[in-house]
This record gives structure tokens, C-alpha cells and sequence, in this order.
């Protein structure tokens, strides 16, 4: 199952702001939306699904740390 991540216009509109400075203090290009959009949709695509997967995987280890933990409390 392939999910899409979807952005509202006011968060894609800020993350390409983001994207844009980043490249105007970095590495002093200027960019316009288009290319900026081009990648943040390049980051949603192919970079975010790995953030995504890590984030359920961390969230898997804690469930299952906390769950060892309940065990702890059984009476004998």
C-alpha cells in the first residue's frame, strides 16, 4: 500500500519558503517556487517514507520496552 503524504497549501507554502533559504544561505543560489517545490517533492517522495518508517519502528521499541515493563508487575 503506497500512501501519499499530502500537504495543506499554507504547509507546502512554508516548507518551500524553507527550502528556498536554505539555499540562499548555503549555498547562495536563488531559487524560485517551482524548483523549490520540485524539491520538497523530491524529499516527500523518496526521503520521507524512510523519516516515516523510522518514527513507527522507534515507536514499536518503546510499545514493546513499556510492555516487558508491565510484565514486571505480576503477583507470585
Amino acid at each position: 500500500m503506497e500512501y501519499k503524504i499530502k500537504l495543506s497549501k499554507e504547509k507546502r507554502q512554508y516548507m518551500i519558503s524553507l527550502i528556498k533559504a536554505y539555499f540562499l544561505e548555503e549555498r547562495d543560489e536563488t531559487l524560485g517556487d517551482l524548483a523549490a517545490g520540485i524539491i520538497l517533492d523530491f524529499f516527500i517522495d523518496k526521503l520521507a517514507p524512510e523519516f516515516y518508517n523510522q518514527g513507527v519502528y522507534d515507536s514499536y521499541k518503546y510499545m514493546s520496552d513499556r510492555i516487558e515493563d508491565l510484565l514486571g508487575i505480576q503477583k507470585y
